[in-house]
């Protein structure tokens, strides 16, 4: 089972992801994509990512903008697993042309 980060941890590693946030429970992001179509393919590479980690994220699409939501549920919170996801989803959005909300 991954280890559990500790906040400090977490504030330091997401320092170069603008627009996630974190706490010892979950990490969050919000995405703009230029267009609907765009959300869906950064929901689909993200998806490819997460199937490659065998680590799923929480999400919600709301025509062009969609929220994202990580946590490692075996460990109760926030491990290096959701980092790494958070750093996929991120060059993903930015293959997409989305942008930290």
């Amino acid at each position: 089972m991954s280890r559990l980060l500790t906040s400090e941890e977490i504030t330091r590693q997401l320092a170069d992801l603008p627009g996630w946030a974190g706490d010892g429970q979950a990490l969050t992001a919000s995405y703009d994509a230029p267009d609907f179509a765009a959300a869906i393919r950064l929901v689909e590479e993200a998806a490819d990512a997460a199937e490659q980690m065998n680590h799923h994220p929480d999400i919600d699409i709301r025509w062009k903008l969609t929220h994202w939501r990580l946590s490692t549920h075996s460990a109760g919170g926030v491990t290096q697993l959701d980092i790494e996801l958070a750093h996929r989803i991120a060059q993903a959005a930015a293959l997409v042309g989305a942008s930290p909300r």
